[in-house]
């Protein structure tokens, strides 16, 4: 499946019988579920397992294509979702397999499409651009009260008095239901809603503001160290591959 979304476009919460594989060449999806949220920039993917219920929310202009996969296909990635970097090469694979209405097993060009599909597949990388949820009412209410706002400066203890829930509690909860300490959780979600605010065209300086960085500088650290370039660099590079899908 071929779509073009605007800036803000939301696909309600849906499901589907099979597994999915949602590519953007430009703009970014943000995928969620019950679990938490994926972001996903240009030239990357998202995993859906079957039968997951998911929204996505659309950042900036998106070109996105869609890879259903039958049911007997199940567990060729992985049974959670996940943010895959996309090759070269399975790029081009995804563009010209959404030409297709169904690709067929039966017919040896397709079925060739399909071999060198799920190959790429088994050996794409991941990509640590997920947020985990915590299951906990008292900290799920916490993070409710920062993804409205994630430039919230409040510490634990603040939030935690606002929303009626106990801070150790609360910290010991993150640990256990999210693999990480609150302090990093909190940090990955203001890299991906800076991620967000760079796609919908936000400088780098507005997009640092926005997502609660106490500088720019220490913004370029945190984007630097997850996708291994500086925000401005990483954008010129994926205007040119974007240019060239």
């Amino acid at each position: 499946m071929s779509a073009t979304l605007k800036d803000g476009h939301c696909i309600p919460e849906h499901s589907h019988p099979e597994d999915q594989l949602l590519f953007a060449s430009r703009g970014v999806m943000t995928v969620r579920t019950q679990d938490g949220i994926w972001v996903v920039p240009p030239l990357r993917a998202v995993w859906i397992p079957a039968n997951t219920p998911h929204s996505v929310a659309i950042s900036g202009h998106v070109s996105m294509r869609t890879l259903y996969l039958l049911p007997k296909l199940r567990g060729l990635v992985s049974s959670k979702c996940l943010v895959l970097d996309v090759s070269p090469l399975l790029r081009e694979l995804i563009l010209h397999a959404c030409t297709f209405g169904r690709l067929r097993r039966r017919c040896a060009p397709e079925q060739r499409i399909i071999e060198i599909v799920i190959d790429q597949l088994k050996a794409v990388e991941r990509v640590p651009l997920q947020l985990p949820y915590p299951r906990d009412a008292r900290a799920m209410r916490v993070v409710n009260a920062l993804a409205s706002d994630p430039s919230d400066h409040r510490t634990l203890e603040e939030l935690c008095e606002a929303v009626g829930a106990g801070k150790r509690t609360v910290q010991r909860t993150f640990l256990q239901e999210t693999g990480l300490t609150f302090g990093k959780w909190r940090q990955q979600l203001r890299l991906l809603h800076g991620l967000q605010l760079l796609a919908q065209g936000d400088k780098v300086s507005s997009a640092a503001l926005g997502a609660g960085y106490s500088s720019t500088s220490a913004f370029i650290l945190a984007f630097r160290k997850q996708l291994a370039a500086t925000p401005t660099r990483y954008l010129q590079v994926e205007r040119l591959r974007t240019a060239t899908a």
